[in-house]
C-alpha cells in the first residue's frame, strides 16, 4: 500500500472505522430511502455526493469528535437521553452531509500525525 493512503486512510484504528462505517452505512441507507430512492428527482451529482459522504464519513466524524474531545476535555455530562440521542443524530447526520468539506481536515492531520511517528 502507497505510504501516503497508508498515514491518512489507514490512520484510523480498524475498531473505530468499522464502527463509523457501521452508522455510514445507516445513514446511507436512510438517505436513500428519503432522497434517493425517487430516481427521476435524483441527479447524478447527488448519487456521486452520496457515495463521497458514505465512505468519508468515518473521517468526518473523527474530525467531530477530535474538536468535541478538545473543548469539553475530560469532563462528564449528565443529560436527559432523549434529549442526547436526538443530539448525536443531529450531530451524525451534519458529519454525514458535510462529510466531503470536513473529512480532508482530518485527512491532513492523520497523515501529518503518522508522519511524525
Amino acid at each position: 500500500m502507497h505510504p501516503v493512503i497508508q498515514k491518512t486512510l489507514g490512520g484510523l484504528s480498524s475498531k473505530y472505522y468499522f464502527r463509523q462505517m457501521f452508522f455510514s452505512f445507516a445513514i446511507g441507507a436512510l438517505v436513500y430511502s428519503l432522497v434517493l430512492n425517487n430516481a427521476h428527482q435524483a441527479q447524478p451529482s447527488l448519487w456521486i455526493l452520496a457515495v463521497f459522504n458514505l465512505l468519508l464519513y468515518p473521517y468526518s466524524r473523527f474530525v467531530y469528535e477530535s474538536i468535541v474531545g478538545f473543548i469539553l476535555g475530560e469532563n462528564v455530562f449528565f443529560v436527559n437521553g432523549k434529549f442526547l440521542l436526538i443530539s448525536k443524530l443531529v450531530t451524525m447526520l451534519m458529519c454525514w452531509w458535510l462529510a466531503v468539506l470536513i473529512a480532508p481536515i482530518g485527512l491532513v492531520y492523520l497523515y501529518i500525525h503518522h508522519s511524525k511517528a
